[in-house]
Parts: C-alpha cells; structure tokens; sequence
C-alpha cells in the first residue's frame, strides 16, 4: 500500500496512464480479435468483455469465442448429402 501512495503522490501520471491503457486494452482483447475472426457476433463479445473482465475463466471463454468464428466454419468438413 506504500508504493502506491508513493506512486500517487510523485505525480507521475503519465506512467499511470499508460498502465490503464493496457488493462482497458487487456480487458477488451476479445472484442478487437472479434473484429477480424468473428465480426458476426462482434457486438455480443463486446457486452461479455465487460463483466467477463471481472474472471480470468469467463474473459478465457470469451476470448476463445472471439477467435472461433468463421475459422471453425472454413476448416469444417463440408457435409455430403
């Protein structure tokens, strides 16, 4: 708890900054990697970001759902009538 006090009061805010930049960037990864694997759910990865943010085994999940989309579809074996 002293070091960040310490980290406050030094007035070193643009260190600050760019630490909350790359956790909203860690927190929302799913959503961008959805803009190039899996636009079609894009806005509902977006929502899950949010709250999935909050556990490493939900935000996993949604990571994972980013990255499957049309990529499972391109490699799936056609069916054969």
């Amino acid at each position: 708890m002293e070091y960040l006090s310490t980290l406050f009061a030094s007035e070193n805010y643009a260190f600050i900054a760019m630490v909350g930049a790359i956790a909203i960037t860690l927190w929302f990864l799913p959503a961008v990697l959805a803009l190039f694997f899996n636009r079609k759910h894009f806005k509902l990865i977006l929502l899950a970001c949010i709250p999935a943010g909050l556990s490493f085994i939900a935000w996993g999940a949604v990571l994972i759902w980013a990255v499957t989309g049309k990529v499972a579809e391109k490699y799936a074996k056609p069916k054969s009538a």
